[in-house]
């Protein structure tokens, strides 16, 4: 097989869809050499794919960025039939246009209907040019891929797209999460962020629907002295949490760690107590497995893909109720047999979605068509 993929956000983008189009390029480069990759980009280079994985790289002529941006909506498509592949991979949500006049397969990855799901996150000019973009390759796609059952009850609910024509593939996460951090590596990426061994920590763009502000309000309403470490990058919403620290005197236990680069993160991970992650939506939650391979007990909501994915592996709460989180929060702190039985469980249901797992289920799919 020839095999083409959307390669922007694995060029580009540093988390979510940046990780999950990183992940598939690299594992089936790695466990099916015997295909030909080719990677459809309107950048030549990046620092966040190894050496290795770049190469059969088809890009535009246009150096502007408007010209680049056009080739990948509207002339990609040209380049795509010239390259003769068999099947052309939308990793994030999108399908050039044009691209259904093709012989080529075509499939399409949907993350998530967050901005149909919860649209007063999202200004309205951006919820217009998503649902063109979306329901345009959900309805040009041979298939489609969702990254959860949850995930594909919103595209037919929402596109009236046919259940058969979607199929759920599971997410791993970079193995990097598996080797444990040295000692000294440990010691010197601690002290760079000023902070100690157990704290409590949570992954995710600081945006209202992570819903950082519960987590806070549940260890101050529970005076649970252990330090909250947040991982990820600040929106407009650093700021009401910031009102809250101030006001209630929490200054000295709350830590914003922004830039930590993906060499650094296992070694953050592997030093906390517990993980917290009690999204409003998700359309997935890679921090979850990130965790579990870590090896350290997990907190999720009782909604979602983060409730399907953790299954009975982590304590499950209501996301809106920040005394329900933090009831959760002192049964761990609490009690280390609890503890070690969420580490034991984690380990146990991260095999649904190890890496080899993942990379046969998207092989035999592509096989498939």
């Amino acid at each position: 097989m020839k095999i083409g993929f959307d390669a922007k956000r694995a060029f580009q983008n540093k988390s979510g869809l940046g990780n999950y189009s990183r992940d598939v390029i690299r594992l089936l480069y790695d466990n099916f050499p015997m295909y030909k990759y080719i990677m459809f980009s309107p950048d030549q280079e990046t620092s966040l794919l190894q050496d290795k994985y770049i190469k059969n790289i088809i890009s535009p002529k246009a150096k502007s960025k408007a010209g680049k941006t056009y080739w990948r909506t509207f002339s990609m498509t040209k380049d795509i039939i010239e390259s003769k592949i068999d099947i052309y991979h939308g990793l994030s949500n999108e399908l050039p246009f044009g691209i259904n006049k093709s012989s080529v397969k075509k499939i399409v990855t949907i993350h998530d209907l967050i901005f149909l799901e919860i649209p007063q996150l999202y200004p309205l000019i951006d919820r217009k040019l998503y649902h063109k973009k979306f329901l345009h390759a959900c309805q040009v796609a041979d298939k489609i891929v969702a990254t959860s059952e949850h995930t594909k009850k919103d595209i037919i609910k929402h596109f009236g797209i046919k259940d058969d024509k979607i199929e759920v593939i599971y997410q791993t996460c970079n193995k990097i999460f598996a080797k444990k951090t040295s000692v000294e590596d440990t010691k010197k990426i601690l002290s760079k962020y000023g902070l100690k061994n157990d704290y409590i920590l949570n992954v995710g763009t600081l945006e209202t629907r992570k819903n950082a502000l519960n987590i806070i309000k549940a260890v101050y309403y529970y005076n649970i002295k252990t330090d909250v470490v947040f991982v990820g990058r600040k929106t407009a919403y650093y700021k009401e949490l910031k009102a809250y620290i101030n006001e209630h005197n929490m200054n000295n236990r709350i830590h914003f760690l922004s830039n930590v680069s993906n060499e650094e993160l296992p070694a953050i991970y592997q030093n906390c107590r517990l993980f917290i992650y009690p999204s409003l939506y998700e359309g997935f939650g890679i921090p979850i497995l990130e965790a579990f391979r870590s090896g350290v007990p997990v907190i999720t909501s009782n909604i979602g893909s983060p409730a399907e994915i953790a299954g009975n592996a982590a304590i499950q709460v209501d996301p809106l109720n920040s005394k329900h989180i933090g009831i959760a929060i002192k049964s761990i702190v609490d009690s280390s047999d609890l503890a070690q039985n969420l580490i034991k469980e984690g380990t146990q249901r991260f095999k649904l979605f190890d890496s080899e797992q993942v990379s046969t289920n998207i092989i035999k799919f592509y096989q498939s068509l």
